[in-house]
């Protein structure tokens, strides 16, 4: 885990390097530290707690797989990690997309399983969480990942820019898009699970502070 042992910075950089060398126990450092993030960050943008666990899974085994691209300098690697969870889960979303139209393709009288009550028994606060969804279905596949890295990750524009390989300004904006879109959401639920201004109450995993 990156810790303040001695130098924060060659401990970093030490610890890069040894991922990048394939080293196991570092790779197994670096899952003990930033699981949850990218758990919480997956969530966020599935919306899915099973399908969150899978990107846990799939993350890691990316990174391991680009290990030799890691530079031996720099910061935490928390927005890499969030970067490779964000690569992860597009490509996943195309796959469900293909998978989708082809079982559409299907013949009427096959019977396609629906998986949504199932799903919706995971959530404590079904109706808070149709909200949230229906809010963020406003927003382009960028926003949303900006919106989730920056707002509910706790990255730096530089950091989520980093993550996601875009200029710091690209991420200034969609991230003034993404807010001034959810502004409009105002729709009052009983108290529980409104959305006021570009603060939205999730039902799900907490904002984590930067590491």
């Amino acid at each position: 885990m990156e810790t303040n042992q001695g130098d924060p910075q060659a401990h970093r950089r030490a610890l890069r390097v040894r991922i990048r060398d394939g080293d196991a126990g570092a790779f197994g450092e670096l899952f003990d530290a930033y699981a949850r993030s990218v758990y919480n960050h997956a969530y966020r943008l599935t919306g899915d707690w099973s399908a969150a666990e899978d990107m846990v899974s799939l993350t890691f085994l990316e990174a391991w797989r680009l290990r030799d691209r890691l530079d031996a300098d720099g910061g935490s690697l928390r927005p890499w990690l969030l970067g490779v969870a964000t690569n992860v889960t597009r490509n996943a979303r195309r796959a469900a997309r293909r998978h989708a139209a082809a079982v559409a393709r299907l013949p009427r009288d096959e019977a396609v399983a629906d998986f949504a009550d199932e799903v919706a028994g995971r959530v404590d606060d079904e109706e808070q969480l149709v909200l949230v969804r229906a809010a963020l279905a406003t927003l382009r596949r960028g926003e949303r990942e900006v919106l989730a890295l920056c707002v509910w990750s706790g990255l730096s524009y530089a950091a989520a820019a980093e993550a996601l390989g875009v200029p710091v300004g690209t991420v200034r904006s969609r991230l003034s898009r993404a807010r001034a879109k959810l502004a409009k959401r105002v729709e009052p639920v009983g108290g529980r699970g409104q959305m006021r201004g570009d603060r939205t109450t999730a039902v799900g995993p907490t904002r984590e502070g930067n590491r």
